[in-house]
């Protein structure tokens, strides 16, 4: 029986052996990565750079973005060049270093996107207690648990996959290395333990979503409270498009990481990981800066301060 020691790469699934069609894929990638890096770069400059925003709310966002930045160059990049030279192979250690740092970033955007939702629940629900409960060490206390929890994450089920004897060739059915279609390949008894993770990191996401509905749901109490109609209007749109990323990003990654693999189509995981690994950092420095006057302000100055005359 082969092992996987055997195994020196790994083929990652083409988009298409046309070559116009692998231009496009390169294009479409292009554009969405240069989308997320230039929208993630500028909130990180805007929040490091300008005092203004030396707040909880935006120390999260930064950390956000750095996660964000991270979550998409660890995928698509690779996927962009293998179109681009007409190629879908992935060296082993390329493989795992992929699978490393996806689950670290992941997992630290789930527990800072349950952190973010905690902090805007304490400010509008509790706001006369927001300086005594959201204080710097506080913050940072939480930041940092974002990301050992990442790493923790990481390790845990990148350490368990390595482990599993593979047995079934080396083509992956998806553009990046993802643990359930390295699982496909795997012996069938030699991944038990991956199993078992996978299911307590099910749990874990679940109770964090749970966390940002309830603490969504005494959001929305609060501002239907608001007497103003124009407050709760301006509220609700700000709140609505976080929830809508946020559960769109959990649910689509807790059934990438859960579906049956045996029941798994091409054509949908690849529509499942777009949405869950490539529209979230896209969109979050669009969705989380939106009606944000001191972001927009902060990003004047330092395009301002950029284009002055020296």
């Amino acid at each position: 029986m082969s092992n996987q020691s055997t195994v020196t790469e790994f083929l990652l699934w083409s988009f298409s052996d046309i070559r116009e069609l692998q231009v496009l894929h390169f294009v479409v990638f292009l554009v969405m990565y240069l989308a997320a890096l230039v929208g993630n770069l500028l909130i990180i400059s805007a929040v490091a750079l300008d005092h203004h925003l030396h707040t909880p709310m935006y120390f999260f966002l930064g950390n956000l973005s750095i996660l964000d930045l991270g979550f998409i160059s660890v995928t698509v990049p690779k996927s962009m060049a293998n179109s681009l030279l007409g190629t879908s192979s992935i060296s082993y250690s390329g493989c795992f270093t992929q699978v490393f740092f996806l689950l670290f970033f992941i997992g630290g955007d789930f527990f800072l996107l349950t952190v973010m939702a905690y902090d805007r629940y304490v400010a509008i629900c509790q706001p006369l207690h927001y300086r005594r409960v959201m204080t710097r060490r506080c913050c940072v206390h939480m930041v940092a648990s974002a990301w050992m929890t990442g790493i923790l994450n990481s390790a845990l089920h990148t350490g368990s996959t390595l482990a599993v004897s593979f047995c079934k060739g080396n083509r992956v059915d998806q553009f990046f290395c993802e643990v359930p279609h390295l699982l496909k390949l795997a012996c069938p008894a030699s991944y038990p333990n991956e199993n078992g993770l996978l299911l307590f990191s099910a749990c874990l996401v679940l109770s964090c979503f749970v966390l940002i509905i309830v603490s969504y749901i005494q959001i929305f109490r609060a501002v239907l409270r608001i007497p103003s109609e124009q407050g709760r209007h301006k509220a609700f749109s700000t709140c609505f498009p976080h929830l809508a990323v946020v559960s769109l990003f959990i649910s689509t990654g807790t059934f990438a990481y859960l579906k049956p693999t045996s029941s798994s189509a091409p054509g949908l995981d690849l529509v499942v990981a777009v949405f869950y690994s490539i529209l979230p950092p896209v969109m979050n420095p669009v969705i989380y800066s939106m009606r944000s006057k001191e972001i927009e302000a902060a990003l004047r100055k330092l395009v301002g301060w950029r284009l002055a005359p020296k």
